[in-house]
């Protein structure tokens, strides 16, 4: 039988800190080969600035213009619309903050979410919040960036037909999942050429959006203060969609340096998808004042002079992919956690074809902007609560996740906890989703406290709110003490791989 000394030493000749940094090929022009297996410290690199560039080349995109023109169509002043795009946007500190763990553990989100919800129930949660939401929002922002390259066609004279559609869907795609397949270290290199191409194009865009734009814009009838309030409500969930579907926050920083300043990653994190994010919704807003933003693609030709027209469009369809980009690399983890034993490659191709199939039901079979409607309303009561509970588990445990041991799905994980579920986290993402969908006010659905309430939606706020609250109440003691518990562990451990290291040297 092998004794402990000889145990320990197969555990130095295997540790995975001894791995080449090479090994991950996380190189520009390199394919990626780590999925959502643990970074090793030798692999490890960058820092919490390049963060801020990661998350601006995917938050210039024209789906936020969409978004700010909804708040005009709701019936809010500009005033109104503005504070209601800062207030929802306000949720990116959450991403901020999620993306501390990425960091500490050196693993993606997805597989750091096994401590709140179990080894084997975080399958079913990643399931719904992170993948399936991922695979919707990848066909939506398919769907815009189609439409771009549909109206792109026509303007440059070629006529269109359900060949040169489906052709157009397809090029997109194929772009992006190009850019997802290379992975985390071209992404990064390439986020500071889209950064800088997007917002010269958004600079170019908001100069005749703001020659045109009515700055003293009132809605077209006078609005009961009860009205007024359900469109804020309402307008606040539209805004606040964007970054709750983001608590893959991890998947960006866990190549970083254990020791990387927690501070800095929510900063470089929060306000590289908070400033541009606010500021072309307000474009959007805007440009509500001056166009019909129920087909904004066509409808900003009035605006715009000829020349510039197809290059709007253009940049309507790169931020289309800039978005997608991250968001079929983070569904692409997902599948891996769902089980998937797959190459990160190939799940990112799998996710890839399913969106396609999604975005070719929404332009050929059903509306577009009703499917947008209904999906962006529908999904905050499960990723506010998801977000939630994530958020407060990173504080419980004071980001002091290991990476080995949430890589573990063997029974031994510690955490498997009952059966390869954590109940704390289960019924608090229940609770949570609960009372967002009693909340509700969406065009599938209107819950009963938001009919009690004339139309208000609440859900953006009683969800998250009712979701860490259980979460805290239910976990309050036991997390700290499980912490400290796996932190003893090990430095015991370490101690005794460096007692083991001076018996072989000596």
């Amino acid at each position: 039988m092998m004794d402990q000394g000889d145990r320990h030493e197969e555990l130095l000749n295997n540790d995975p800190l001894s791995t080449p940094a090479s090994a991950s090929g996380d190189k520009f022009g390199h394919i990626e080969r780590r999925g959502i297996d643990r970074i090793p410290d030798a692999e490890r690199h960058g820092t919490a600035r390049e963060l801020l560039l990661v998350w601006m080349a995917p938050n210039i995109i024209y789906l936020d213009v969409i978004l700010g023109g909804a708040m005009i169509k709701l019936g809010l002043g500009i005033w109104q619309a503005i504070a209601v795009i800062v207030a929802g946007n306000a949720y990116w500190l959450l991403v901020g903050l999620v993306s501390i763990s990425g960091a500490t553990s050196g693993t993606p989100g997805c597989v750091v979410m096994r401590s709140m919800f179990g080894v084997r129930a975080n399958r079913g949660n990643v399931a719904i919040c992170v993948w399936g939401i991922m695979v919707a929002y990848e066909a939506v922002n398919l769907s815009v960036g189609a439409l771009a390259g549909f109206a792109l066609i026509q303007s440059i004279g070629i006529g269109l037909n359900a060949s040169w559609k489906l052709a157009m869907v397809l090029a997109i795609s194929v772009a992006t999942i190009t850019i997802s397949v290379y992975g985390h270290a071209t992404i990064v290199k390439l986020s500071g050429y889209f950064t800088l191409g997007l917002a010269l194009c958004f600079a170019v865009l908001a100069y005749f959006i703001l020659s045109h734009a009515n700055l003293n814009y009132t809605p077209p009838a006078p609005s009961s203060a009860a009205s007024i309030w359900t469109a804020v409500t309402v307008g606040f969930v539209i805004i606040a969609s964007s970054p709750l579907s983001w608590p893959t926050g991890a998947d960006y920083s866990r190549y970083l340096p254990a020791g990387t300043s927690a501070t800095r990653i929510v900063i470089w994190t929060t306000l590289g998808a908070f400033i541009p994010a606010v500021l072309i919704s307000i474009l959007g807003a805007l440009a509500g004042t001056a166009v019909d933003m129920t087909d904004p693609q066509t409808s900003f030709a009035a605006i715009l002079p000829k020349w510039f027209y197809p290059i709007f469009l253009l940049v309507i369809i790169v931020s289309s992919i800039t978005n997608n980009v991250l968001t079929a690399y983070s569904s692409g983890l997902a599948l891996q956690a769902l089980g998937i034993n797959a190459r990160r490659a190939v799940t990112v191709s799998i996710d890839g074809i399913v969106a396609v199939s999604l975005t070719i039901y929404a332009l050929f079979v059903s509306n577009f902007f009703d499917a947008l409607n209904n999906f962006l309303s529908l999904s905050v009561a499960i990723l506010g609560p998801c977000i939630a509970i994530y958020v407060t588990d990173s504080v419980l445990c004071r980001n002091q996740y290991d990476g080995q041991q949430l890589s573990d799905e063997s029974r031994q994980s510690p955490f498997w906890y009952w059966h390869g579920i954590y109940w704390a986290g289960m019924i608090a993402e229940v609770s949570g989703t609960g009372a967002a969908l009693l909340c509700i006010n969406s065009p599938v659905f209107v819950g009963p406290v938001a009919r009690a309430l004339k139309g208000s939606d609440l859900s953006a706020i009683a969800g998250p709110a009712i979701a860490a609250g259980v979460y805290f109440a239910m976990t309050r003691g036991t997390r700290g003490r499980k912490v400290e518990r796996h932190l003893q562990i090990d430095q015991l451990n370490a101690q005794d791989l460096e007692e083991t290291s001076r018996r072989a040297e000596s």
